[in-house]
């Protein structure tokens, strides 16, 4: 029997759709930013499987050597140092130390801050490379923080032409010793972003880990890639937030499958109960979610479980527990509003009494079960603000009300968990993260980062934060055990947006993120940091609030799902446009001679 809580319901839907809500990766990128890879099946090549050009695809032109060399690190391991290598003279390749095993390969991701600068003298041709530092991609799919701190790289092109070739191409001279570098852009054309999952600490909820596979990499290696991702355990930053399988785990052989019958044997300690097994079936079902049909798994050879349809499976035993479409809400004259944007798109009601719906700044609502979550901000008449916690049916009509008072409070947010006993949500207030819970106790948040907080975020599976402290963006692993928060290291993500102010998960392993770039802008960023697309690079005044609904794979959202507040001016995307005072329902129109109010601080339900 499956332990109580255990996801359930209908699968909306497996694959999320590239480009929705105006995010994506534009261009020829295969790197889906807020989805998974498309359907293949066994033996099929329904993607593309690039391998970066090689020395000779650029011909004569410089720029373009430029960028395939940048290019070059791209692809399985364990032939990056050769590829890398076709590019440099054969006097530099010493420069260039290889690892021993191409488990040990890690490739510099760096953006571009201008186009390379190639400068002919009488000593040769330079090439300058201004970069940032994004991290360090390792041959298992995770990308770790930036080691190197380089802000510039320069190296000497040669050509390569001979008496009797004179068109053959380009050298590097000089590479920038023992280091491989691959730029952000050649990241997204040569590898695609996939979604494997790991439970809780509790083993009741999974939670995303974001990994990049190599296009190059064969459709019949694809399963054995993930079964081994899954057995080496999550990314160091979300360890304290996850669990992984019993030590000594690990694959036998390679997976096998053709015809949509899959197999795989793993080897595993002999004590590991029927439920860690099921679990690891879980896990393996949503990160692959491209395979349907049959999955066998052995353990030592012996059949444990057997699958009889992937897709039913997913169908069953959901990512999350999400029950319906999220609605949209603000708030108009100090009050929580429905907000009706029509199209068919569902609207609903104030989830509290118009007794509690009085004097409200922002709002968090959260759906648990069959009832809300609500957390409201209001301010008294000395401006004061604090916090009201109201859990139980809609609409919500007992509250707790904050003893301490604040300038400045943002939005709080619900840590979203199967378990409805012990509701956990985060807020920050006069620059300082608080955790509360049913009874609207504020208590202090340690944090790594150091520095002033300023927006905090929670993913859709309540495992997960984003948080800016200090003007800098960082997310952490959340553990709710004991119906005690407790965040653990923060990881800096590094973005060329500058003054952040504010953040929400725009998808699995996405956020939009408001910031400057040179004007004030919204885009939408990995999250490791490494993906950037710009949503809107001009909204004409600083961004106070956003608030956005996690695009997944089980309740997908076809509308925009992204509102903010700038300037005192509510506005949502796709289309971008102001949020009217005429989509906001239930409100009484202004008297003759009265101006009407602004919609503020909209967020969605769900």
């Amino acid at each position: 029997m499956r332990r109580p809580g255990r996801f359930a319901g209908l699968l909306a839907g497996v694959l999320l759709l590239t480009g929705a809500a105006g995010c994506g990766i534009p261009g020829r990128s295969d790197v889906k930013v807020d989805g998974q890879v498309a359907a293949a099946k066994s033996g099929s090549s329904s993607f593309r499987r690039d391998e970066p050009p090689n020395r000779l695809a650029s011909g004569t032109d410089r720029a373009a050597f430029v960028t395939n060399f940048l290019s070059a690190a791209a692809g399985e391991a364990d032939r990056a140092y050769y590829r890398v290598k076709q590019f440099v003279a054969p006097e530099g390749r010493s420069r260039i130390q290889e690892k021993q095993q191409p488990s040990e390969v890690t490739l510099t991701v760096v953006r571009l801050r201008e186009a390379p600068v190639i400068t002919d003298s009488t000593d040769g041709t330079r090439v300058t490379l201004r970069v940032q530092q994004i991290g360090l991609l390792r041959a298992d799919g995770t990308l770790m923080p930036p080691v190197a701190t380089e802000t510039e790289y320069r190296f000497e092109l040669r050509a390569a032409a001979q008496e009797d070739k004179p068109d053959t191409g380009w050298y590097v001279a000089d590479p920038p010793p023992n280091v491989l570098l691959l730029s952000d852009q050649a990241l997204r054309q040569y590898y695609q972003t996939h979604i494997v999952y790991f439970w809780n600490t509790g083993r009741t909820q999974l939670v995303p880990d974001q990994r990049y596979l190599p296009l190059a990499v064969p459709d019949e290696r694809r399963v054995t890639e993930v079964v081994k991702w899954l057995t080496a355990g999550p990314s160091e930053w979300l360890g304290p937030g996850t669990s992984r399988l019993p030590d000594g785990t690990r694959l036998i052989n390679n997976a096998t499958g053709a015809d949509g019958r899959w197999e795989v044997n793993l080897d595993m300690p002999v004590d590991a109960d029927d439920q860690r097994v099921e679990d690891f079936v879980d896990q393996l079902a949503w990160s692959l979610p491209e395979l349907d049909g049959q999955l066998e798994l052995r353990i030592h050879n012996q059949t444990r479980v057997t699958v009889p349809d992937l897709r039913q499976r997913r169908r069953a035993h959901l990512a999350y527990p999400l029950s319906a479409n999220p609605q949209r809400f603000c708030v108009y004259d100090g009050a929580v509003h429905p907000l009706d944007f029509g199209g068919g798109e569902a609207f609903g009601v104030a989830p509290v009494t118009e007794a509690v719906n009085k004097g409200v700044v922002s709002a968090g609502f959260s759906r648990s079960h069959d009832g809300i979550r609500a957390a409201l901000v209001t301010a008294g008449a000395d401006k004061r603000q604090r916090l009201v916690v109201g859990v139980g049916a809609a609409p919500v009509s007992i509250v707790q009300r904050g003893t301490r008072t604040f300038a400045a409070m943002g939005r709080p947010v619900w840590l979203r968990s199967p378990a409805p006993d012990r509701p956990q949500g985060l807020v920050v207030a006069d620059g300082t993260l608080y955790r509360f819970d049913s009874g609207a106790q504020l208590r202090a948040v340690p944090l790594t980062a150091e520095g002033e907080v300023t927006a905090v975020a929670a993913s859709l599976d309540g495992h997960r934060i984003a948080v800016i402290v200090g003007g800098a963006l960082y997310v952490a692993a959340v553990n709710l055990n004991g119906g005690v928060v407790t965040v653990g290291p923060a990881r800096r993500l590094v973005t060329s947006l500058t003054d952040l102010s504010a953040v929400d998960w725009a998808g699995e392993n996405t956020l939009h993120l408001a910031g400057s770039a040179g004007r004030p802008a919204i885009y939408d960023i990995s999250v490791d940091g490494a993906l950037e697309t710009p949503l809107r690079r001009d909204i004409g005044a600083r961004v106070t609030h956003l608030s956005s609904y996690p695009l997944n794979a089980v309740a997908p959202f076809p509308n925009g799902n992204l509102m903010y507040e700038a300037n005192g001016v509510a506005y949502r995307n796709s289309p971008f446009d102001t949020i009217k005072r005429d989509e906001v329902r239930d409100v009484t129109p202004p008297l003759a001679g009265v101006q009407a109010g602004n919609p503020t601080a909209p967020f969605f339900l769900y």
